[in-house]
């Protein structure tokens, strides 16, 4: 499940598309969101650190969440470039983000519970265990299986259903990390001295004159 970095920047950006504007937690840190729906509260104090938990309870279990943290690292593992996703607190994101009380997070909290119970009896039925416990090569093949849903066999395309949104879910939190960002070579918000011009090479390939 190693994935290159072309790839990562590909499911970065479907992971911005699909995510929508809720008031989520990663590492600490509040996000404003815009909902004015009766029901949900009013935003986060910006001024205030929040922790995983203060603005509502979390839903995953402490399986689920060793759980999670092994799915998010095989989609997302260290390397040279950068740590795992589990090390940036992929896990408590998503634990945070299915939690939220949104149409959309409610969606994607049954969706993601149903996987996890999926992905585990799954794994039972191969490998006589969970999917924790399995080896790395049995945990490959089985997500090897479900990665995409066009190519997923018939009788496993929920599986791939829920892990399509769970890789969604991983990409997202991983890469709006400072560690992601850096991994994917993106600078932000940097104030710079110059503005330098595009290349000769750059511009031959667009074909500029």
């Amino acid at each position: 499940m190693n994935i290159d970095r072309r790839t990562a920047i590909q499911w970065m950006l479907a992971a911005y598309a699909s995510l929508t504007v809720t008031p989520t937690l990663l590492r600490g840190r509040p996000v404003i969101h815009l909902s004015a729906r009766p029901g949900y509260g009013t935003d986060p104090v910006l001024n205030k650190t929040y922790n995983p938990g203060d603005l509502w309870p979390l839903t995953l279990t402490e399986p689920q969440h060793r759980l999670v943290a092994v799915l998010c690292d095989m989609i997302i593992p260290e390397d040279e470039h950068s740590p795992s996703a589990s090390a940036v607190g992929v896990p408590a994101f998503i634990d945070e983000w299915i939690s939220a009380p949104y149409d959309a997070n409610t969606h994607d909290r049954e969706l993601i519970l149903r996987g996890l119970t999926w992905i585990d009896a799954e794994a039972q039925r191969r490998f006589g265990c969970d999917f924790v416990a399995a080896t790395e090569t049995q945990r490959t093949a089985l997500c090897d299986a479900i990665s995409y849903r066009e190519h997923a066999a018939p009788a496993l395309r929920d599986g791939a259903q829920f892990f399509a949104r769970f890789r969604d879910l991983t990409a997202g939190g991983f890469y709006t990390t400072p560690e992601g960002m850096k991994d994917v070579g993106y600078i932000g918000n940097v104030p710079i001295a110059s503005f330098p011009a595009p290349s000769a090479e750059l511009i031959a390939k667009l074909g500029i004159d």
